[in-house]
């Protein structure tokens, strides 16, 4: 057994020296081969969100062997007569057009309808027949999904599809438990109907508050609708959520629901959602990864650790080699919620109030705290100190209440029989 441990140890350790010491991607373009046949081409890889980047780009010709990596904000419909003349100068420096299969798009009219196909521009030293089997390969990996399930006008797009799973599978543990407690289910669904609430409302308002104020003077609509009013309305879905908001609003849903509704110890109805939270949380950090956001600092592209985000925002700086923060802190939460169920299942800890919502509160917080030292800024950072973001000392003070809650819970110890609630 103690080997076990010890070979646990070392991977940890390895992974943790990794992350820290082998950082920082100091080559301004990632490198890459591009095979062509049984040729291979050294090659420049360059992405970027911003047509302005995209078109100084376009200008240089001193740059040989470039592959380029088309953003989709940069071939959006609504900047068609922008990304077609940018796509026109590509085409005039020697620049051969690729769909997303690595097919040569040849004498290609480009078209609102046909834009989208364009997945590569490429520029090499001799050019690229349409007979050619051509491969790109690299020591990292390239994370470029797909926006989501398009199904016909309608596109079910993947963030929203996680958060689904996140609420759908916290319904059913939720069930779950408070069966084995003997509570009553007619309960459920009034505190899923004021988690929700708490989740998205709080999660909008701290992004706000913590990371963009100005949008408060500049856009006060997108701060509680999903759409955006600078230059017309338009639909964006909220494209800024933070937990540390959605925690605490969802604190305050959970004691209404306690005090009013179930009438039990808010610590008890705590300790449950703890677990439920756990895996939502794993879930919504699945969906980040898909929207390639809230990612990681750069990181050398040789690293194990390393992946190129092509369709990241702007906010990010140039676009390198990263960490996948999101994978990183959603590993995390899948372990918290196994220790979790664990204990409730197995141990007499869910008698004691307060002690699984307070190692919940603990270890969660510490997971998003040693996360961030490896992930990116995410908008302003209003509070910084002694080196540690704003996500960082935000979860500071809640690492401390998780293990004061744990501490007072052994006075809060009840029976199994009063446990039950019909």
């Amino acid at each position: 057994m103690s080997n076990i441990f010890f070979r646990i140890y070392l991977f940890i350790f390895s992974i943790t020296t990794q992350c820290f010491f082998a950082q920082d991607n100091s080559v301004g373009l990632s490198e890459g081969t591009l095979k062509v046949n049984s040729t291979e081409i050294p090659v420049k890889i360059f992405a970027t969100s911003e047509l302005v980047e995209l078109d100084s780009f376009a200008n240089l010709n001193n740059i040989q062997n470039t592959l380029v990596i088309l953003n989709k904000s940069n071939l959006e419909v609504s900047h068609y007569m922008n990304s077609s003349m940018i796509l026109g100068k590509f085409k005039a420096n020697k620049y051969q057009f690729f769909d997303k299969d690595f097919r040569v798009v040849e004498n290609i009219t480009v078209t609102e309808d046909n834009i989208g196909a364009i997945k590569y521009a490429v520029k090499s030293p001799t050019p690229i027949k349409s007979t050619d089997q051509v491969e790109l390969e690299t020591p990292f990996k390239i994370w470029d999904p797909s926006t989501g399930i398009h199904l016909g006008p309608v596109t079910l797009h993947f963030y929203s599809l996680m958060f689904i799973f996140a609420f759908g599978i916290g319904y059913f543990l939720m069930t779950k438990m408070f069966t084995i407690d003997h509570v009553n289910p007619k309960y459920v669904e009034p505190f899923f109907t004021w988690t929700l609430i708490g989740t998205i409302l709080g999660a909008r308002l701290g992004h706000v508050i913590f990371y963009q104020p100005e949008l408060f003077k500049e856009d006060f609509w997108s701060v509680f609708l999903p759409i955006s009013t600078k230059n017309g309305i338009k639909f964006t879905g909220f494209a800024g959520l933070a937990s540390h908001g959605a925690t605490l609003a969802v604190i305050a849903t959970t004691l209404y629901y306690s005090y009013k509704i179930i009438v039990k110890n808010p610590l008890w109805v705590f300790d449950r959602l703890g677990i439920v939270v756990a895996i939502g949380g794993a879930f919504v950090r699945m969906g980040n990864f898909f929207n390639s956001e809230i990612i990681g600092k750069p990181v050398d592209q040789n690293s194990p650790f390393a992946l190129l985000f092509p369709q990241q925002s702007s906010e990010y700086g140039l676009t390198v080699t990263r960490y996948p923060t999101q994978l990183f802190e959603a590993a995390g939460y899948v372990t918290l919620f196994v220790i979790l169920w664990v204990l409730y299942r197995r141990t007499d800890k869910k008698y004691q109030q307060g002690w699984l919502f307070g190692l919940f509160f603990f270890l969660l917080w510490a997971i998003r705290f040693f996360v961030e030292f490896l992930k990116m800024p995410q908008g302003d950072e209003v509070i910084s100190f002694a080196g540690l973001n704003t996500g960082q000392i935000l979860s500071i003070p809640f690492m401390i209440a998780g293990l004061v809650i744990m501490f007072y819970s052994k006075y809060n110890k009840i029976t199994p029989e009063a446990d039950k609630t019909f």
